[in-house]
C-alpha cells in the first residue's frame, strides 16, 4: 500500500481498514477504522464500491470540488476490496482545453468565411451592382481573407513552437537586435496613431541563448498589443526597457492605455481569449498573440509576467537566461 503513489484504501464491508499516506493526506489522517461513507461522499461511487464488484468509476468532487478521479475497485479475500484513486484532473483539463480550442478555432474561422461567401455570392449573382459597392465588397473579401490567413499562420506557429518545446534553443541572440527588429516591424501600425516608442536599453546588453526568429515574434506580439490598446491618444507612449539580474535579463514592454482588469489577467495567455473581442478583431488581432508569447518564453526556459491597472496601463515582462 505504501508503495503506491496514488491514494489507496482497503475496505472491509463499509469500514476502511487500511489507507496509504497519499490517502491519509487527501481524506484525513484518522480515516482508518472509520466508515467509508465519511471519507467518500459520492453516492454513485459508494454504490459501486459497496456492491463488492470490480469496477472503474469516473467521479468528480471527492475531497476537492471540481477535481476529477478514476476509482479502480478490485476485490480481495475475506469480503475486502482495494480502492485506488487515480487523479485525472490534468487529463480532463487537457481534454476540455482541446475541445474548447477546436470550438474557438472553428468559430474564429467560420465568421470571416461566412462574410467572404456572402459577399462573393452577391458579386456573382448581382451583375448590376454599382462600381463603388462592388469595390467595397471586394475590399471586405480581401480583408476577411487576410484575417483568416493571420489566424491560420498563428495556429501553425503555435503548432511548431509546441513541437519544439522540449528542444532548448542554442543561438546567441542580441536583445538589441530583436527589439530593434520588432520596433521596425510595428512601425506601420503607428501611422495615424502618433504613438512614440521609447527604447531604453543598457549600454551593454548581454546576449541570450535563444531562437532569434521566435524572440522577434515575442516582441512583435507584445509591441503590436501595446500599439493596439495603448495608443489611443495623440501623445501616447510605449516604453521598452531591459534590466539584468545575475544570469537573467528582463525585457519589459509598457503602455499607458486602458489597462486590463484583474479578473481577466489570469486568462489573457489562453488561446483566443480576448478582453475586448470586438476591439481586438477590428484592430486585426487573432486572440493568439499572448499564447504564442507564453509558449516561446517557456521553450526558452524563461518566465512571463503581466501587470496591469485599469486606466493606467499594462506592463509585460519577459525574463530570459543570459547566454553563458
Amino acid at each position: 500500500m505504501d508503495a503506491l503513489d496514488e491514494p489507496s484504501l482497503i475496505v472491509s464491508g463499509a469500514v476502511i481498514v487500511a489507507a496509504n499516506p497519499s490517502a491519509r493526506r487527501l481524506l484525513g489522517g484518522q480515516i482508518e477504522g472509520r466508515d467509508l461513507r465519511l471519507a467518500i461522499r459520492h453516492p454513485q461511487a459508494l454504490d459501486r464500491i459497496l456492491a463488492h464488484q470490480p469496477a472503474e468509476i469516473d467521479v468528480t468532487g471527492i475531497a476537492e470540488p471540481g477535481r476529477s478521479w478514476r476509482l479502480i475497485v478490485r476485490n480481495l479475500a475475506a469480503n475486502r476490496a482495494l480502492i485506488r484513486m487515480i487523479d485525472r484532473s490534468e487529463a480532463v483539463s487537457a481534454e476540455k482545453m482541446r475541445v474548447d480550442f477546436v470550438a474557438n478555432a472553428s468559430h474564429e474561422l467560420r465568421t470571416p468565411l461566412s462574410t467572404v461567401l456572402g459577399y462573393a455570392e452577391t458579386l456573382t449573382e448581382e451583375t448590376d451592382l454599382p462600381s463603388d459597392l462592388r469595390t467595397t465588397f471586394g475590399r471586405t473579401i480581401r480583408d476577411e481573407a487576410r484575417r483568416m490567413l493571420r489566424i491560420i499562420e498563428d495556429l501553425m506557429s503555435l503548432s511548431r513552437i509546441e513541437a519544439d518545446r522540449y528542444i532548448a534553443p542554442n543561438e546567441n541572440v542580441s536583445i538589441e537586435d530583436v527589439v530593434g527588429m520588432a520596433v521596425a516591424n510595428v512601425s506601420h501600425m503607428r501611422v495615424g496613431a502618433q504613438c512614440e516608442i521609447i527604447v531604453d536599453l543598457p549600454e551593454e546588453v548581454p546576449s541570450v541563448r535563444g531562437d532569434r526568429a521566435q524572440l522577434i515574434q515575442v516582441f512583435d506580439n507584445l509591441l503590436s498589443n501595446a500599439v493596439r490598446y495603448g495608443c489611443d491618444r495623440a501623445d501616447s507612449r510605449i516604453d521598452v526597457s531591459a534590466t539584468r539580474n545575475g544570469r537573467w535579463i528582463t525585457v519589459s514592454v509598457a503602455d499607458h492605455g486602458a489597462g486590463i482588469s484583474r479578473d481577466h489577467l489570469p486568462r489573457v495567455t489562453e488561446r483566443f481569449y480576448r478582453v475586448d473581442a470586438a476591439r481586438s478583431r477590428e484592430s486585426g488581432g487573432t486572440g493568439l498573440g499572448l499564447a504564442i508569447v507564453k509558449h516561446i518564453v517557456e521553450r526558452h526556459r524563461g518566465s512571463l509576467e503581466i501587470k496591469s491597472t485599469v486606466a493606467v496601463g499594462t506592463t509585460v515582462s519577459v525574463r530570459l537566461p543570459v547566454a553563458s
